[in-house]
């Protein structure tokens, strides 16, 4: 069956941004942005065809689409470009991307390979495909999202895509991505030195913090009333569960072995608290879900993926079994405070 991909609606916000940095009125097309939420799926036609359009408004500019994927922002790629930001190298976020790639694009198009010396992503065509000008500001995106977040930024060794363009284009690209750049290759390729992955994310997005600081209030409340206190291993313990449920494996086990101590040891230290793994775990997934249901901008799919669970399903039965209510009655009630 062919895989069908959408992008997520904050991603029109990217092309609403570079249009109020070009000082472009595009009252139509503005119009037609302003149709979708943050929380939409908007097809591929849709998002080529709008984007298409704003680039129209430059006529005679080299690669204009460039400039769009430049603009980028975490808020624009929807909860997986926190995702990235909250993960501690950029091979991490790399593999994040991979992992939750299906909240942007509704599908896992992204594969990572190891070639040689270097790290390479790529997407192979798709039956519905963005096309160049699409493509190109995606990786430009891309590319500029991870430039934003490492100090004195390496430029990519190589990058690939699926279609031939005139030359006066192709220059523009090489001069954006100041690296060689293939066309009509068989998939679109970004390539790094290996040794790139082990560069830190220095988590400078000010949204990012205030997400995260979200996160480790709502783990706090996980916590019994009486035995609230903000230790070291509470709040290590609080830290490594947002990555093992981003990493959709939250066990014991896993725990332990990221908090260098035996799995007994972490029994004992949740003991102190009455808790035992599950307890905790149930408790800081009802609570972190709360948080999430209250931002209308993620779907419940984001949700069950963000708490870990491998299907909506999954997690609409254990919120069920928290709190005796469905996640989406839930929803509407904190919505509707």
């Amino acid at each position: 069956m062919a895989r069908v991909i959408r992008v997520t609606g904050a991603w029109t916000g990217l092309l609403s941004d570079w249009l109020d940095r070009e000082g472009l009125d595009a009252g139509p097309l503005r119009l037609a942005l302003a149709r979708w939420a943050s929380r939409d799926s908007v097809p591929v036609p849709v998002w080529r065809d709008l984007l298409s359009q704003g680039l129209a408004l430059v006529p005679g500019r080299s690669a204009p689409e460039l400039g769009v994927g430049a603009c980028v922002l975490p808020g624009h790629v929807g909860v997986l470009g926190y995702l990235v930001l909250a993960s501690d190298t950029l091979g991490e976020a790399m593999l994040a991307y991979q992992r939750y790639e299906t909240l942007f694009y509704g599908a896992s198009l992204a594969e990572i390979e190891v070639v040689g010396d270097q790290a390479e992503m790529r997407w192979p065509p798709s039956d519905n495909e963005l096309g160049q000008q699409a493509d190109g500001a995606a990786i430009a995106a891309l590319v500029t999202f991870m430039r934003r977040q490492i100090d004195q930024p390496p430029p990519p060794s190589a990058v690939s895509f699926l279609e031939r363009v005139d030359g006066e284009t192709a220059r523009a690209y090489e001069s954006f991505f100041a690296c060689p750049v293939t066309w009509n290759d068989s998939h679109v390729r970004v390539r790094f030195p290996l040794h790139y992955l082990s560069l830190p994310m220095p988590r400078r997005d000010p949204t990012l913090r205030e997400l995260l600081d979200r996160q480790a209030r709502a783990l706090v409340r996980a916590l019994p009333e009486e035995s609230r206190g903000s230790s070291n291993t509470d709040r290590q313990l609080q830290q490594v569960l947002l990555r093992l449920l981003s990493d959709g494996e939250p066990t014991l086990a896993r725990a332990a072995n990221a908090m260098h101590m035996a799995p007994r040891t972490l029994q004992r230290r949740l003991a102190r608290h009455q808790l035992s793994w599950q307890q905790w775990l149930d408790r800081s997934r009802e609570q972190l879900a709360r948080q999430y249901l209250a931002d209308p901008s993620l779907t419940l799919t984001d949700i069950a993926l963000l708490l870990g669970f491998s299907e909506q399903s999954a997690f609409t039965r254990a919120y069920r079994r928290w709190t005796g209510k469905s996640p989406g009655k839930a929803r509407r009630h904190q919505l509707s405070d």
